[in-house]
């Protein structure tokens, strides 16, 4: 994608290819091109409204029904921000006063799109040319442009006495490539720039990938890990005014629920127990186990490992429950048997803190039967085990 054919995406003629393509998103590529061609699409046309329809299907789990008239790039879509997370990040920048903001290195304007929703005034500055063209025309369509402006320009250029708040997305794919940078030190703007943002303006967020060290973390900065449905998406820094508690774990399940604490705290230890609760991966990140296990009444097996074991079930959407029956020493030939026995033909393996690959015993167990069971692979006190279970009700 260029800005000529961004542009000619965006003529009459454009939209209705645009319209026509998205009819044959998620089918053969090849009968779908020649189909547009067919109609009279000319052909550098309807690739791109073809690639544009390809994108807006899959965006629709992260932008819903407004997918279907945003323009994406495949990098961009890849590390913006889904909706839910987004608008839930305004609306606490708008508690916190915020009624301008500087998005630096916006993207295609996820993030800055839920702030103009939430009233805030978007001043957007993105590198990539084409990228900053898509965010402007994004907030159009979405009926936002007097509040979401963009500019193609350099991030540390800007001038953020403008604005009393900062929301800053760094780039964490390397330009041509699109491979994955893990050290924040690399990012675009650098990393140095990015954590002096709070120095400068009141109200500062940095959103980071979830795999951050927390030694990385800058004093005094609330360091948030935040999980939709299971899939850790994020994490995020607050800085300044808007750092509330050390760490926070934010779980959109059916809503949002947070849990929050020192980070610090280490959770007791002991054996097994009937129920075993698989903390949300956003739990873990933010280490906050230890508060998790406070409100199950729950240990762990071992001091290493994010499992938390408990006498009783309880509901939570921090973590998945499974109801322990058998926990054994690791023998693949012992465990073979007793799932011989059980007539046990499927299972679901969870593993921490284990070497071996679910894919490959699942192979190795030789499975016949129609019963089904959950297998743990864990340590326990530092030995190998399996747990076998099923989910709790």
């Amino acid at each position: 994608m260029d800005l000529d054919q961004l542009a000619a995406l965006r003529t009459p003629e454009g939209s209705a290819a645009l319209t026509a393509a998205a009819g044959l998103a998620g089918g053969d590529p090849l009968a779908a091109a020649s189909a547009l061609r067919a109609a009279g699409v000319p052909p550098t046309l309807a690739a791109a409204a073809l690639t544009q329809a390809e994108l807006r299907h899959r965006a629709v789990g992260k932008f819903g029904a407004a997918a279907a008239g945003m323009f994406l790039t495949r990098p961009g879509l890849e590390q913006a921000t889904r909706r839910v997370v987004a608008d839930r990040r305004a609306a606490r920048l708008s508690a916190a006063g915020v009624r301008t903001l500087a998005d630096l290195g916006c993207g295609l304007g996820a993030d800055a799109l839920a702030a103009a929703r939430a009233g805030i005034r978007v001043y957007g500055v993105e590198a990539d040319p084409v990228t900053a063209a898509m965010a402007a025309a994004n907030a159009e369509a979405a009926g936002l442009a007097e509040l979401f402006t963009v500019e193609c320009g350099d991030a540390t250029a800007f001038d953020v006495s403008r604005v009393d708040g900062v929301f800053c997305d760094p780039a964490r794919r390397t330009t041509g490539t699109g491979r994955r940078i893990f050290d924040p030190r690399a990012y675009s703007p650098p990393w140095d720039f990015v954590t002096g943002l709070a120095e400068r303006v009141p109200h500062t967020v940095v959103k980071v990938a979830p795999g951050l060290d927390h030694a990385l973390i800058p004093a005094g900065a609330e360091a948030e890990w935040v999980g939709v449905d299971g899939d850790l998406v994020e994490a995020a820094l607050w800085c300044g005014a808007l750092a509330e508690v050390p760490r926070r774990a934010s779980v959109f399940r059916t809503g949002i629920h947070q849990l929050t604490g020192s980070g610090a705290a280490e959770a007791p230890v002991g054996p097994p127990r009937r129920y075993l609760y698989d903390p949300d991966p956003a739990v873990v990140r933010a280490h906050l186990v230890a508060e998790l296990a406070t409100d199950l009444d729950a240990t762990l097996g071992d001091p290493s490992i994010a499992y938390l074991y408990a006498d009783q079930p309880i509901r939570s959407p921090f973590a998945r429950c499974l109801e322990i029956t058998d926990v054994l020493p690791f023998s693949l030939k012992r465990l073979r048997a007793l799932l011989r026995d059980r007539r046990v033909g499927r299972v679901e393996i969870l593993k921490r803190g284990s070497a071996l690959t679910p894919e490959q015993l699942r192979r190795d167990l030789r499975l016949s039967g129609d019963a089904a069971a959950s297998l743990v692979l864990t340590r326990v006190d530092g030995a190998p085990t399996v747990l076998i279970g099923r989910p709790a009700d």
